[in-house]
Parts: structure tokens; C-alpha cells; sequence
């Protein structure tokens, strides 16, 4: 094993205990892969609290999903058909995070985009966060629900189920993925407050957002970005 994805493998585990510990994923949820090669891919190993992982439990398989290097026993999560559209589909990702973090998981129980502009760090790093259809974990429903979001969305809510977010390494997945939740949890506190004083949230005004947009490079901010998306409760894109 080169140094490079020793290295790797430690990100995962990192990445895998911080979002234990924050109560993102609970007994064995959640899953993180990374694509380290042409068509080889580390990932978690299913049925495995994250708060239990070490670099040697990952599973390497390739682009098919065949395993090509495990501890007996081992395998990747069921989930991970939706780990390598993501590869398929965007030749820039190379690591993929999903979880549950509690309140953005919340809204997609609610069935309620995250596709409102009224924190920087949104307008800035994510974007509008649109919801998936529903799909059956473990089928190929989900990668195919995700797929037409994939050419401008890294981040995105999962109908019914949680959030998954995109990057060119992990870390950046990771960071995605909190700011997600972030948003997430200041949304829904302005929210509740703003229904207190009987008035709607107010968004960034456009001429601003645009100069957030630009300052991307600036912070060089990767990836995509959706711009001014706006959707629906179902996922599909409304007229703003």
C-alpha cells in the first residue's frame, strides 16, 4: 500500500468518527467511499458503526462494485451503487459522503428544499439544496433518482432519508456536508422566529448573490453550483 491511500483510508476513518460524534449517523448508518484510481474505489464496510472504523476494515473495490481487496467477511454498504454514479456521472468527484445529519434530514422528511438564499455560506459553498425522489435503498433507484441533479448540485437532501454530498476529496465532502446542516439548522431557527413575528424570510438580494457567486474563485470554492434553482416539495425545478 502506496502512502498516498494509507492516507486516504485515515481521512475516511476521520471523517467517519467526526460524523459519529456529531450524531450524523447512528449504529450502522451512513457510508463514505473514495476513488483512488482509474477503477478502484475505498469505501466503508456495511453493517459497521462509524465510530468503529480503522483503515484497514475499508473495502476496495472498482467501478463495477466487485470487491477487490477485503477482511474476510467485509463488503460495502448496499449503498454504494449510489457512491459510483457519482463517479460515473462527474469525472471531478472522487469522494462521496452520505449521512443523516439530523435537521437537514429533517427537511427532507418534511419534504422542504434547502433553496432559499439567506446565508452567505450557502449562497457561497452550496448552493441551493434540492431533494431527490424517494428511492428504496439498496436499488438502483437511488442512483437514478440523484443522477439529474448531479450536473450542478454537490450537495443534495435524499426524499425520506438523509443527505449525501460530493467532492474532490474527502475533506471537502465532509465540509459540504456541515455546511449543509449548518444551513440547515440557521434556516430552521429564522424560521421559527420570523413565524413569531408573523413575516417571511427574507433572501439576499440578487445584485449581492451575484457578487457572492463570483467570490467563489476568490475562496476557491470547487465544484458546482446550482445559481438561482429554486424546487419544489417533489424535486423538480420551479419558476422563480
Amino acid at each position: 500500500m502506496n502512502k498516498n491511500e494509507q492516507l486516504v483510508r485515515e481521512q475516511i476513518c476521520d471523517v467517519c468518527h467526526k460524523m459519529w460524534q456529531l450524531g450524523w449517523v447512528a449504529a450502522n448508518d451512513g457510508n463514505v467511499s473514495v476513488r483512488i484510481g482509474e477503477d478502484e474505489v475505498l469505501a466503508t464496510p456495511t453493517g459497521m458503526s462509524k465510530s468503529f472504523i480503522t483503515p484497514e476494515k475499508l473495502v476496495k473495490l472498482n467501478m463495477k462494485g466487485e470487491i477487490l481487496e477485503a477482511l474476510e467477511g467485509y463488503r460495502p454498504s448496499s449503498e454504494i451503487k449510489m457512491h459510483l454514479r457519482c463517479y460515473e456521472e462527474r469525472a471531478d468527484v472522487k469522494a462521496v459522503v452520505h449521512a443523516h445529519p439530523p435537521i437537514a434530514t429533517g427537511f427532507a422528511l418534511a419534504h422542504i428544499p434547502l433553496d432559499t438564499y439567506s446565508l452567505i455560506e450557502s449562497a457561497i459553498v452550496i448552493g441551493s439544496v434540492p431533494i431527490t425522489p424517494f428511492g428504496v435503498p439498496s436499488t438502483m433507484e437511488v442512483p437514478d433518482a440523484i443522477t439529474p441533479y448531479l450536473p450542478e448540485h454537490d450537495v443534495m437532501l435524499l426524499e425520506n432519508h438523509g443527505a449525501l454530498a460530493i467532492g474532490n476529496d474527502v475533506i471537502t465532502a465532509y465540509y459540504r456536508m456541515e455546511t449543509l446542516e449548518l444551513v440547515a439548522k440557521s434556516t430552521f431557527h429564522a424560521r421559527m422566529l420570523l413565524t413569531t413575528k408573523g413575516v417571511e424570510e427574507d433572501e439576499i438580494a440578487r445584485d449581492t448573490l451575484e457578487t457572492l457567486f463570483n467570490m467563489r474563485a476568490n475562496y476557491k470554492v470547487t465544484g458546482r453550483h446550482p445559481g438561482y434553482k429554486k424546487y419544489n416539495a417533489d424535486g423538480t425545478v420551479r419558476e422563480v
